[in-house]
C-alpha cells in the first residue's frame, strides 16, 4: 500500500483585489439612484403646529407653494412672497404655474393634483386669500395646509 502523505493547508485568504471595483460600483449607484432636494426655499418658513393631521397616499400629485417673507429683504423687500419652483411669483402667474404643473402629470392623474402651501406662521391672510382666489381660477380644487405635528393614523 502506497503511503498517504498529509496535505498542505489550503489558503484561506479572500482575494481583495476586486474590492475597490465593487465599492466604487455602489458609490456609482447611490449617487445615480438618490434624490437630492428639489427647489431653494427663498422664503422664510416657520410652519404652524396642527392638532389633526392626515398623512397623504400619493406625493407625487403634489406641487408646493411657499409663502413668506423673502430671506433676501434687501433684493425682494419685507412684504410677503410668493414661491413656487426656485422662483418668486405674482399671484397672477399661479394660473399659469398650475397648468404647467398639471401638464407635467400622466393625463390619468392631471385632476388629482393637489397644491400644498407651506405658508410662514407670520404672514397675514390677505396674500393666502389671494392664491385661494387664484388657485380656483386655475381649477386646483385640493388644497393643502402643510403643518408641523403629529400624524394620526385613520
Amino acid at each position: 500500500m502506497g503511503k498517504f502523505g498529509k496535505k498542505n493547508k489550503v489558503s484561506e485568504n479572500i482575494p481583495t483585489s476586486a474590492l475597490p471595483d465593487i465599492i466604487f460600483m455602489l458609490l456609482f449607484f447611490f449617487m445615480v439612484t438618490t434624490v437630492l432636494r428639489d427647489q431653494e426655499i427663498l422664503v422664510e418658513q416657520k410652519i404652524p403646529q396642527a392638532t389633526q393631521l392626515q398623512k397623504l397616499q400619493k406625493k407625487t400629485l403634489i406641487s408646493y407653494i411657499f409663502i413668506g417673507k423673502p430671506k433676501n429683504t434687501s433684493l425682494y423687500g419685507t412684504e410677503p412672497r410668493i414661491q413656487a419652483n426656485d422662483a418668486l411669483m405674482n399671484t397672477g402667474d399661479i394660473v399659469q404655474w398650475v397648468n404647467q404643473e398639471r401638464d407635467k402629470l400622466p393625463e390619468a392623474d392631471r385632476g388629482g393634483i393637489t397644491i400644498s402651501m407651506k405658508v410662514d406662521k407670520d404672514v397675514k391672510m390677505g396674500p393666502i386669500s389671494d392664491v385661494q382666489t387664484e388657485l380656483r381660477e386655475a381649477d386646483a380644487r385640493r388644497v393643502l395646509y402643510a403643518s408641523v405635528g403629529k400624524v394620526l393614523k385613520d
